[in-house]
């Protein structure tokens, strides 16, 4: 027997129960006295999955990670699952009902496919990644809507189905992998496979993917969640605009769709510094943003807005700036002394200096906090001194 043919029995169910919120620190004596009365493999295998699910509490929240059962690499690589919902709201908005998932790892999306009313047929080539979604699943109660086969996806008939959605495996032994025809399977196969959907496909891939790398009949969507950027996603079928860009930010959804704007003059700086979320400066739409508050560049290479006036923008924050000053530490560390500034954060585009090694120099001490930008302005190092604008 396998973990998670262990921890699929009474004794493991019960098991895990009891080492839901062991404290890692305590788990070597937490061990110890459950080996007493348990098998020593058992327990091993419990304490593992409370820490997977301990990691999986962000992407899936506690009610579900504390229900669902994980690998390693399951964890690592599942999507959000603000995300995935997103994702299959929007293929359940296109009309389609059913989903052939390749490459479905432990279920995350095909669960978030199933809660939005769409049936799935869940594809994946490993024993233990199909075992995991099999138990992800039942535990979730869609067992009915969810048929996982284990089997190479590239062999895989989708025509019974309305979309097909790949996400193909980015990191090997190395690490990430960058260049999609790398990808397993790669994009050019997914593309194609994409392109045979009867309704609608979507694939989703690292949001660093080129532009260049975009297919002409795709639409092409990045997407943050909480200001962090999490994918992109290649749109076929009902509903993609070929060729079109556009960027979703989480919660909302927010969408700011790319209009074809060339790339805004650098200008001097005003009075605010807005700064695009990331998922608008992967789709190379700074641009779209720095129309709607009326401002331009720092720096022609630099993906930071400055304006004169506050026009708040759900696609940017903006900060007040208060000073400017050619990069000098010991200038910027006598300024924040004057201020009062214990809490301090730096933030960099197209600057070498990390933040950490910035702040030890600094020390900052004091009540009051300060917002550093290191950027450059008009091809000079600057630093500039706000806070966030209300």
């Amino acid at each position: 027997m396998n973990d998670l043919d262990f921890l699929r029995t009474p004794e493991g169910r019960a098991l895990l129960d009891e080492v839901r919120d062991a404290d890692p620190a305590q788990e070597l004596a937490v061990a110890t006295r459950l080996r007493r009365t348990h098998p020593a493999p058992l327990v091993s295998a419990a304490l593992g999955q409370a820490r997977l699910r301990q990691r999986a509490v962000a992407k899936f929240g506690a009610a579900d990670a504390g229900r669902m059962f994980f690998t390693p690499n399951g964890v690592e690589q599942s999507t959000r699952a603000s995300v995935a919902t997103y994702r299959a709201e929007r293929l359940h908005g296109l009309g389609v009902r059913s989903v052939a998932d390749l490459c479905c790892g432990i279920g995350g999306d095909a669960i978030a496919l199933a809660r939005a009313g769409i049936r799935v047929l869940a594809v994946d080539r490993s024993p233990l990644t199909c075992e995991a979604a099999r138990a992800n699943a039942d535990a979730l109660g869609l067992a009915d809507l969810i048929e996982v086969r284990e089997a190479d996806v590239t062999e895989v008939d989708t025509a019974p189905y309305d979309a097909v959605f790949v996400d193909p495996a980015r990191r090997g032994g190395r690490g990430r992998i960058f260049d999609p025809e790398a990808y397993s399977p790669p994009l050019s196969w997914a593309v194609a496979a994409a392109r045979t959907a009867s309704r609608a496909a979507a694939l989703k891939v690292a949001p660093g993917i080129p532009h260049e790398a975009v297919p002409a009949d795709a639409e092409a969507e990045w997407i943050s969640d909480g200001g962090d950027v999490k994918e992109a996603v290649l749109w076929f079928g009902a509903g993609a605009a070929p060729g079109a860009v556009r960027a979703t930010l989480l919660p909302g959804p927010r969408t700011l769709p790319g209009t074809g704007l060339p790339d805004p003059e650098a200008r001097t700086p005003g009075r605010y510094l807005y700064e695009p979320d990331g998922a608008v400066v992967r789709a190379h739409l700074v641009a779209e943003v720095a129309a709607q508050v009326g401002g331009g560049l720092l720096d022609a290479t630099i993906a930071y807005v400055t304006a004169d006036e506050l026009l708040p923008t759900p696609y940017a924050t903006a900060y007040e700036i208060t000073d400017r000053m050619p990069f000098n530490v010991k200038k910027l560390k006598a300024l924040l002394r004057e201020r009062g500034v214990g809490t301090l954060t730096v933030k960099k585009r197209g600057s070498a200096v990390e933040p950490e090694e910035l702040r030890k120099k600094i020390r900052p001490q004091g009540p009051n906090a300060a917002t550093v930008f290191l950027t450059r302005v008009a091809g000079a190092p600057t630093m500039l001194i706000g806070h966030p604008a209300r």
